[in-house]
């Protein structure tokens, strides 16, 4: 199963949008989706913020998944 991911975030002055396609382990899904999209969301995140070590102001203003699932100030 996949889904899809869409992380607004700042970095050095300037607001981005990266977003992409996961794979997630339907078991989990369907027993507690948000938990396992958390933890795909964590793990690409980390990657994220390694692109962007040197920016003092990094930050995650919002994370999104398959459109309708929001979350907020997720640093």
């Amino acid at each position: 199963m996949n889904i899809n991911i869409k992380v607004y975030l700042h970095s050095k002055g300037t607001k981005f949008l990266q977003s992409g396609r996961f794979p997630v382990p339907q078991p989990g899904f369907k027993k507690d989706p948000d938990w396992t999209v958390a933890i795909v969301a964590y793990e690409w995140i980390q990657q994220i913020k390694n692109n962007f070590a040197a920016s003092e102001d990094f930050r995650i203003d919002q994370v999104i998944y398959n459109e309708d699932i929001e979350y907020y100030g997720v640093s």
